[in-house]
């Protein structure tokens, strides 16, 4: 009876433990999600935050007409139909995810909400102004009308003439698409104990300034993906028009959110910027609206919004410089010439970006450039999640009509956003996205650990409870490692990979290897980086049968792998991140090219079309080496005194 005592008493313990554990995730806004699947160790949650719907002026303009609530049931598995639709407005093109998403964020731009209920209202009396005819013409002119408008420099930045001098013509009727996509988050987040699907609130400030950099001028992408902990989100998202520096963004998120009073709750945002591959580094410039360079309290606010980056997405990839001797930099690049109108600035590159981090550091004390890295699809079509490499792939925004294939290289197929997280509420993954505690990949559903720590066991991965063992002697990815090191120990590493199993249908594909690099500042403050082999094999001659997509050669179904800094300095500031990389397949083109229902004449490339030229120029990428990117981890060395 004593021992059936303790047992009960221990239960209880643990269903009081676990109570609190789940009312801690409330979601801020008077409500909670106490999940049946809650995993104090963490589940991997696969989920897409960059989509854009018709309510997108760039997406309806390409002829999208998914809205906000047929996107979220794609992501939970619906067919959706596609543009072009025939002379009866039904659908041409469907497209299916394999596997349903875990979380979706809808992040419409938030510049033309107004301008669009405008033009799409026959009543109102601007209806019928040139820039509405304009815009509903859906075609290059209008394109470059609208769009032109966000492409302003920052000091030049206004509204169109429509809006009125004050532009409240305009946002006075932005009300309607915000409220649209509230209404539709709220509606599909499951608040139920399944816990199968959840949404977040959210926006893009969409900033593409052009400045003159002779001898071109160049479009500057300052994209940001704005993400609410809850549904207490400001009366109106801040565009470019609004703010037109991100310390403004700042600025707006603190009077309409942070600071604001909710009589249900609090509010809280989140920034993710994506795409500063076509930044040309401007992205990490560590200046003010004012130009004057950061002090500390500016570091430590852009790091209190802007703690995860978006590095891959179907407009390229963003991690490192292909320049800097490391091969896999090599990897879906997009030429700025064909987004910016000049050759992408190395500046722009997140590993540049986390370096730049450790050297700031070393001068203010704080690291602004503290992310954690993220994938996604930045999807036209309302289709999150959309990222199989196969035949039928639609693009993610324009339509060649009568060929079925769209966003002809360079474009990818985007990628995903994965978060550790105890459960599968609002509170819980945003926990874990402010904690860092995700990473990005590039398409496929890999399951990617990274620890870091003194006290890791050298046969960690020999171990049944290695995740337990590892949180006990560690930190996760996104991560600082602890501060109390006074041997001044190398710090140890864990990591693990399990490829995407797939479905019977499309099934995953193996692994050949993990690598972690490393940056680091030397005595002078000068940053450094390297890439280490820590698992895999680089060299298993794997590869890809071109004409039947067939893949050869060895791989892997899991690694896992223990390693220890070799060259660590304890007065050098660091940061390390891991890749898992595939083996290679074919990319999405290939498939494409593989099954065209055209006879493929490639004597005259100029007489055909982009798709069919695409599949016989040599220079244009077959194969993929599919990968995932693990946040870093970061070692911050004692401070000099008086810093």
């Amino acid at each position: 009876p004593a021992v059936r005592t303790e047992i009960h008493l221990l239960t209880l313990l643990f269903l009081f433990v676990f109570a609190q554990a789940a009312s801690a995730l409330d979601d801020g806004d008077g409500s909670a999600n106490n999940c049946t699947q809650y995993n104090p160790l963490n589940n991997p949650y696969f989920g897409d935050t960059h989509v854009h719907t018709t309510l997108s002026a760039d997406a309806y303009l390409v002829g999208t007409e998914t809205t906000p609530q047929q996107a979220y049931e794609f992501a939970k598995g619906t067919q959706l139909g596609l543009h072009p639709f025939d002379q009866f407005g039904a659908p041409t093109r469907f497209v299916q995810i394999d596997r349903p998403l875990d979380f979706t964020v809808i992040t419409d731009h938030a510049e033309y909400f107004g301008e669009q209920t405008i033009c799409l209202n026959p009543s109102h009396p601007e209806y019928n102004n040139g820039r509405c005819v304009v815009f509903r013409l859906r075609n290059f002119a209008s394109s470059f009308v609208w769009i032109g408008q966000i492409t302003r420099p920052q000091d030049q930045v206004e509204r169109f003439s429509f809006c009125g001098m004050d532009g409240t013509v305009c946002t006075n009727e932005a009300p309607s698409f915000w409220q649209q996509i509230q209404n539709a988050a709220n509606q599909y987040y499951d608040r139920s104990a399944d816990c199968t699907f959840t949404t977040f609130v959210g926006f893009e400030w969409t900033a593409s300034p052009t400045r003159f950099n002779p001898p071109v001028f160049e479009r500057i992408n300052l994209h940001r993906n704005v993400v609410f902990r809850n549904s207490l989100v400001p009366s109106l998202p801040t565009s470019y028009f609004d703010a037109p520096y991100p310390e403004q963004l700042y600025d707006a998120l603190d009077s309409g959110c942070v600071d604001a009073t909710f009589q249900d709750g609090s509010c809280d945002a989140m920034i993710i910027p994506h795409n500063s591959n076509l930044s040309q580094g401007v992205t990490f410039e560590n200046v003010n609206q004012f130009g004057l360079p950061y002090d500390q309290q500016e570091a430590d606010r852009r790091q209190q919004y802007e703690n995860l980056i978006e590095v891959f997405q179907h407009k390229g990839a963003s991690e490192c410089d292909p320049n800097a001797h490391d091969p896999l930099c090599d990897f879906e690049l997009i030429p700025g010439e064909v987004f910016i109108g000049a050759p992408a600035d190395p500046a722009g590159t997140v590993r540049e970006a986390l370096k730049k981090g450790l050297t700031t550091r070393g001068v203010l004390g704080t690291n602004p450039q503290k992310f954690g890295m993220i994938g996604s699809t930045d999807t036209h079509l309302g289709a999150p999640g959309l990222v199989e490499e196969r035949e039928g792939y639609p693009g993610n925004a324009s339509v060649l009509p009568g060929e079925g294939v769209t966003d002809i290289t360079p474009y990818n197929a985007g990628g995903l956003a994965v978060v550790w997280a105890p459960q599968n509420s609002r509170a819980a993954l945003f926990d874990a996205m402010r904690r860092r505690e995700v990473y990005g990949t590039s398409g496929p559903r890999h399951i990617v650990r990274f620890f870091g720590g003194y006290d890791i066991p050298t046969d960690i991965c020999s171990q049944p409870n290695l995740v337990q063992v590892a949180y006990n002697t560690g930190v996760p990815m996104g991560s600082d490692l602890p501060a109390d090191n006074p041997a001044m120990a190398s710090p140890r590493f864990m990591v693990s990979a399990m490829k995407d199993p797939g479905t019977p249908s499309f099934p995953g594909n193996d692994l050949q290897r993990i690598q972690i690099i490393k940056g680091w500042t030397d005595a002078t403050g000068v940053a450094h980086e390297q890439v280490y082999e820590v698992a895999g094999d680089p060299n298993n001659d794997a590869g890809v049968d071109l004409n039947t997509c067939a893949t050869t050669g060895a791989g892997f179904n899991q690694l896992c792998q223990y390693w220890e800094d070799p060259n660590f300095d304890p007065a050098q500031d660091a940061f390390y991140y891991a890749r898992v990389i595939e083996n290679p397949s074919c990319r999405w083109n290939q498939h494409q090219c593989n099954n065209l229902t055209v006879p493929l004449d490639c004597e005259d490339p100029e007489e055909l079309s982009p798709v069919l030229a695409a599949c016989c120029d040599q220079n244009v990428a077959k194969t993929v080496q599919e990968r995932s990117w693990t946040s870093p981890i970061w070692y911050n060395a004692p401070m000099p005194p008086g810093c």
